[in-house]
């Protein structure tokens, strides 16, 4: 069966930093394209950040680049988000999700096989 868990999330101020983690099991994701979306209250799934498996390329939305990094670890089958500078803009449920044998880096929800159940980010001004 395979699981993705995220963890890391919680409340920090404006200009502070979290990182989350997304630990995978069930099979091996050391050949599956990795990512980040998020959700705020009212709004659809965005697409955050991405990555491949074979040869770690990464894909930032422009909304968090230069802010939040994306980087996978293939032996622990986890994949990170380093979110820095973060703005209340930053709230949201942030999900993890895996796409099976891919090397692109699709930033459309329904593109992903399986998803994590999300943690939740709160940014306070």
């Amino acid at each position: 069966q395979v699981q993705l868990v995220e963890s890391g999330g919680g409340l920090v101020q404006a200009g502070g930093s979290l990182r989350l983690s997304c630990a995978a099991s069930g099979r091996t994701f050391s050949n599956s394209a990795m990512a980040w979306f998020r959700q705020a209250p009212g709004k659809e799934r965005e697409f955050v950040a991405g990555i491949t498996g074979i040869n770690s390329s990464t894909r930032v939305a422009d909304s968090v680049k230069g802010r939040f990094t994306i980087s996978r670890d293939n032996a622990k089958n986890t994949v990170y988000l380093q979110m820095n500078s973060l703005k209340p803009e930053d709230t949201a449920v942030y999900y993890c999700a895996d796409r099976v044998s891919s090397i692109v880096i699709w930033t459309t929800p329904t593109r992903y096989d399986y998803w994590g159940q999300g943690t939740q980010v709160t940014v306070s001004s």
